[in-house]
């Protein structure tokens, strides 16, 4: 399964789960796979106080994928740039790192997610 693929699983379930994620994709593309509309933080923030620690998964692909119990090493976030059509330089990970939560918060938007106003995409 995808890293992309776990994301979404891990907010929307094992049905969005399934879905292939379609690399190289670009915000606007067709989503991944649609779904009925779920409130993304309330569900992120349940498992963030489920770990019992500070985890700031709003502005953060590394907190995000902690959160959901997804392997966020940079091997991990290098591969999920690289499903997501990231063209930078990977080695660069501030810049991917902020670039991936832009793209993952977008795409959770476009498969239904319904995410809190501060978050820009």
């Amino acid at each position: 399964m995808s890293i992309f693929g776990k994301i979404l699983g891990g907010i929307f379930g094992s049905k969005a789960a399934a879905a292939p994620a379609t690399a190289g994709a670009k915000p606007g593309d067709t989503p991944v796979a649609p779904a009925d509309s779920v409130d993304v933080a309330e569900i992120v923030d349940k498992a963030v106080a489920a770990k019992k620690e500070k985890l700031e998964w709003r502005t953060s692909i590394v907190d995000l994928m902690k959160a959901l119990d997804i392997d966020s090493s940079l091997s991990a976030r290098k591969e999920l740039a690289k499903e997501l059509g990231y063209t930078g330089d990977t080695s660069d990970s501030a810049t991917m790192n902020i670039w991936l939560h832009k793209q993952v918060m977008t795409k959770l938007a476009a498969n239904g997610g319904k995410l809190p106003p501060e978050i820009k995409r």
